[in-house]
């Protein structure tokens, strides 16, 4: 991988991770079209950059995650986002190497994009009257059952932003307050899937952590760190961009977009590639 590919996943990580599209759709095309061989350190790269991502959202909500003024709002802000990665977690460890080995190629990846395109068409109008417009007024249940919802993007191509999102939806929140809760929730669910990835795994073929792939050399050390850079200024574009969508137009636009991706990805990797 050189430094334009590492540029290149680097912007489409920014650009949707925290958009309702499957960041993994667009990796695992613009992998194949730029023939980027997935050897150990490529893999690690893709989940290592989802640390400037995760930065983004707390540069922008600084306020939320650092605002101290009352400890009793600030400690339940925290207890709903840990109760709420719990699933995530566990159902992570016990299942996500499993469901990747059936649906990790592109077809799958490819026609999970489209259905899930075709519930984002529809989410405006089945849920039409929001009762929670803020964060404080979510529940620790509702907020668990986010982190329930949230699992469905374990099947590659689902999207964790829209899995988390629809979940808000369903529990009361308006668009807004959904978005912003996946947000919030992307946090400790990206940061334990990165310090997993750079600490604690052992990759296969070069049997080394990951963070002894980023200091093999100072070509791996400059990739990570350009992609970190890349995916937080984009994440930050990205993540602006997307409020503004949704408070004008809804859901329908991704759900389209979704749509018309999907339908590209199947007849790339059926007939084109």
């Amino acid at each position: 991988m050189n430094t334009l590919q590492a540029f290149l996943i680097a912007v489409i990580e920014g650009l949707t991770e925290y958009l309702p599209v499957s960041s993994t759709a667009h990796m695992v095309f613009l992998s194949s079209y730029f023939g980027i061989q997935e050897d150990d350190f490529v893999k690690l790269f893709q989940v290592s950059i989802q640390f400037g991502a995760i930065l983004a959202v707390v540069a922008l909500y600084w306020q939320k995650f650092f605002d101290f003024s009352s400890k009793s709002v600030a400690i339940n802000f925290y207890i709903k986002l840990i109760c709420a990665v719990i699933p995530a977690l566990v159902l992570g460890k016990l299942f996500d190497d499993k469901i990747e080995a059936v649906l990790g190629d592109p077809i799958p990846i490819a026609i999970v994009l489209i259905l899930g395109g075709i519930v984002l068409l529809f989410i405006d109008s089945r849920f039409q009257s929001p009762t929670i417009i803020q964060e404080e007024d979510i529940t620790i249940k509702k907020a668990v059952t986010i982190g329930f919802w949230q699992c469905l993007a374990m099947m590659p191509g689902t999207s964790r932003s829209a899995a988390s999102i629809i979940g808000g939806m369903q529990q009361g929140l308006t668009r807004h307050a959904a978005a912003e809760f996946s947000f919030f929730l992307a946090v400790p669910t990206m940061m334990a899937v990165t310090c997993y990835s750079v600490f604690l795994k052992t990759y296969e073929t070069s049997q080394m952590k990951g963070y002894e792939l980023i200091l093999k050399s100072n070509e791996n050390i400059q990739l990570f760190l350009i992609g970190n850079v890349v995916a937080f200024i984009v994440a930050i574009i990205a993540i602006k961009f997307f409020i503004e969508i949704i408070k004008k137009y809804g859901f329908k636009p991704w759900g389209w977009y979704r749509i018309i991706v999907g339908v590209f990805l199947l007849i790339y990797f059926s007939y084109l590639k």
